[in-house]
């Protein structure tokens, strides 16, 4: 591990810049800039989950007070249909383009209005008639129409005999565990204000990425890039929903482009969850051999994810499983499913947040079957090297995460038998889990410009979407210029700036410091004209592979103790802990709000989160916060987060992204804790109170 620097404004825990704007109300998202002449849309969505659209009859709609016409499949501006992401062509985007109804909450109509009451009144005035299809909503490892996921992110893992090393093991584990849709729940519904001038598209828009989102536009309308201005200034949360280019702003621009206007679209919290992507439901099955003094043998780890037919994804389960723990034999498998299903998305800790609650429920079910520690079994099974890689780790702080957590935690204490603590008529256990998330950098353009008032301006398309990017690139910034965070001045959010990777896949930050750093470093070295402003530009394309070689990670321990009434099926978090190894941490006081906030989602997934679908229609029957429950602050208990000391040597600032390490680990973390209260293992999430209720302890409490 690299030194630590010097202090500076790095390391500082600071309040959010924005936060005033905040609290006060005077920070502007997508739904609140004012513009002249703004009219209004509404969306209409199929009620079906397979079938086409035989007929919109708009003639009631039009002739209600302020109704400025009515969008649909026949009359709508036509995209290029070639237009996608970075896996392949998205037929999610073609909207309004064709009578064809892929899933439940298809956009079919947008109706445009000089109010948003107005639109809204004239949607519930429309009438779509659907000719349904047969729709198949089954996920499972064996549905015949299972494929091999794209090895975008690498190969399957294929190591060692795994036969023999399962035949040789003295133990072997091999269960099955199921995760189920989930939505982002983010504050802010999406939402997006677009208009069209001189031929320029502008939009702002509510995302996590607004060059990427500049890009998509410009395909869809087969119009260059430069001429696509995307703005997302303030973003109410996203956690991967508004990673890609949604219904509003497309919808928008083909409203705007129809009829002349600026038109807004903002979703109801009912469309966000029935018309934006979530993190799609997985079928995992983990067999895993040991020796008697818990040394791993063999891991194989299968995982199955439904997948729309519409487009490309992959949510990664397995590749913890490459990272983790040694072995002589590991195999994974990855499957899609194609399913008549909304594209699923990335949604905080994609891949890792399911796999590591299959991987982590598994490493603790051997050790039950051993009665070895979960703690001293994950000690034993620590790789020098990647296991299946074969490559050195940059960093890897695991061990000491898993110590010092242990030691904070007062685990050396714990009893591990299940069922061994009671306080009255209450269960008490407590479980681990540990993981890891993929790091790294993507391609970003930064330009600082040294004012002559002895101030700078950093430009760079970041995306903050609450997690305090602003303050953290302030910080950077400040200490690559050598001068107090005073003298910054931060623009980003703005497809202007130029190409910069998303807040996403926790490599924003690093991206877009790494960017500024290298822009500084390029102002240092010529200053320029001191008696006028002077410019360093910097795109960093050419130079991610500064460091290759390694595999770079950030690493977990994430500690929980539960209380359940068996009676009544309740569970209560008590405690949770976590210890994170994420590199040089930036600013401690928003680094650690990031990873609480993780670990908040990761109990919300544990006991709470599932979206249910009706089998019938394929709508979902609890697509609002009624029906679809999250952690509430009653939920939350006592949650403590620090960080080991780490440094990443393949950043030439010594950092690593933070943004999902925190939700990835938390629910196995909490399952396992809960065998441990009752004796009973939860392998199908979330831990309802139905599935944890004892028969026959309803009515009478144990004494």
């Amino acid at each position: 591990m690299s030194p630590e620097p010097a202090p500076g404004a790095v390391g500082a825990s600071r309040p959010r810049i924005e936060g005033p704007l905040k609290v006060t109300g005077a920070a502007r998202y997508a739904a609140d800039v004012p513009l002249p002449d703004l009219a209004h849309g509404w969306m209409v969505t199929a009620t079906t989950s397979r079938g086409r659209v035989r007929d919109v009859d708009a003639s009631t709609a039009l002739a209600m007070p302020g109704v400025l016409g009515v969008l649909d499949h026949r009359n709508a501006p036509r995209l290029d249909q070639g237009a996608g992401n970075y896996f392949g062509p998205d037929g999610s985007l073609q909207l309004l383009q064709h009578e064809v109804i892929p899933y439940a909450g298809w956009p079919v109509a947008l109706v445009v209005a000089e109010t948003p009451e107005q639109a809204r009144a004239a949607a519930a005035a429309l009438r779509v008639t659907c000719d349904a299809e047969p729709h198949d909503l089954d996920l499972g490892l064996e549905h015949p129409a299972a494929r091999p996921a794209s090895t975008a992110f690498g190969p399957e893992a294929d190591t060692g005999d795994l036969d023999a090393e399962l035949a040789a093991s003295a133990v072997v584990v091999e269960e099955r565990y199921r995760t189920p849709e989930e939505s982002h729940c983010a504050v802010e519904p999406h939402a997006a204000t677009v208009w069209w001038d001189s031929g320029d598209l502008y939009a702002v828009d509510s995302n996590q990425g607004a060059f990427s989102v500049s890009e998509v536009l410009a395909a869809l309308w087969s119009i260059d890039r430069e001429r696509v201005h995307v703005r997302s200034e303030h973003v109410g949360g996203g956690f991967g929903g508004k990673g890609a280019c949604g219904p509003p702003v497309i919808l928008g621009s083909l409203a705007s482009r129809r009829f002349g206007r600026p038109v807004r679209i903002v979703m109801t919290r009912a469309q966000v969850f029935e018309t934006t992507s979530s993190r799609p439901p997985t079928d995992q099955l983990l067999t895993i051999g040991a020796d008697a003094d818990g040394r791993l043998r063999a891991v194989r780890h299968r995982a199955a994810y439904a997948l729309s037919p519409l487009a490309e994804y992959i949510e990664a389960c397995t590749e913890q499983t490459k990272v983790l723990y040694a072995a002589p034999a590991i195999r994974t498998q990855l499957v899609a499913v194609p399913l008549d299903v909304l594209p699923p998305a990335s949604m905080r800790g994609p891949g890792a947040t399911p796999g590591s609650f299959a991987l982590e429920s598994a490493i603790d079910e051997v050790a039950e079957r051993l009665d070895l520690d979960p703690v001293e079994l994950r000690l034993r099974n620590q790789p020098a090297v990647g296991p299946v890689s074969g490559l050195p780790f940059s960093t890897r702080r695991l061990v000491a995460c898993l110590r010092e957590g242990a030691r904070r935690f007062g685990w050396a204490a714990r009893d591990r038998r299940p069922r061994s603590r009671r306080e009255g008529a209450l269960l008490i256990g407590s479980g681990v889990a540990t993981t890891s998330f993929g790091a790294g950098v993507f391609p970003s353009t930064a330009s600082i410009t040294a004012e002559t008032d002895g101030t700078f301006t950093v430009s760079v398309g970041a995306s903050d979407i609450g997690t305090g990017a602003r303050t953290a690139l302030t910080a950077v910034a400040a200490d690559s210029l050598g001068v107090g965070t005073e003298k910054i001045r931060i623009r980003i959010g703005d497809s202007d700036l130029g190409a910069a990777w998303g807040a996403g896949g926790s490599r924003g930050t690093t991206s877009w410091s790494f960017a500024i750093t290298e822009a500084a470093k390029k102002l240092r070295e010529n200053p320029g004209d001191p008696a006028g402003p002077v410019t360093a530009t910097v795109d960093t394309t050419t130079m991610i592979d500064f460091r290759p070689g390694g595999e770079r990670q950030t690493f977990s321990a994430v500690f929980a103790e539960v209380a359940v009434d068996p009676a009544t099926g309740e569970v209560r978090v008590r405690r949770l802990l976590g210890l994170f190894a994420v590199g040089r941490v930036i600013n401690p006081l928003l680094a650690r709000s990031q990873v609480v906030g993780g670990m908040v989602m990761g109990l919300s997934m544990a006991l709470h989160e599932e979206s249910v679908r009706d089998a019938r229609t394929g709508r979902l029957v609890n697509g609002d916060f009624a029906g679809y429950h999250i952690a509430s602050h009653a939920d939350v208990p006592d949650v403590e987060a620090d960080f080991v000391p780490d440094y990443e040597p393949q950043d030439p600032s010594g950092f690593n992204g933070l943004g999902e390490i925190g939700t990835a680990g938390t629910a196995a973390a909490i399952a396992n804790a809960v065998w441990h209260a009752t004796g009973t293992r939860h392998r199908v999430l979330p831990v309802r109170l139905d599935r944890v209720l004892e028969p026959g302890r309803a009515a009478v409490r144990e004494p």
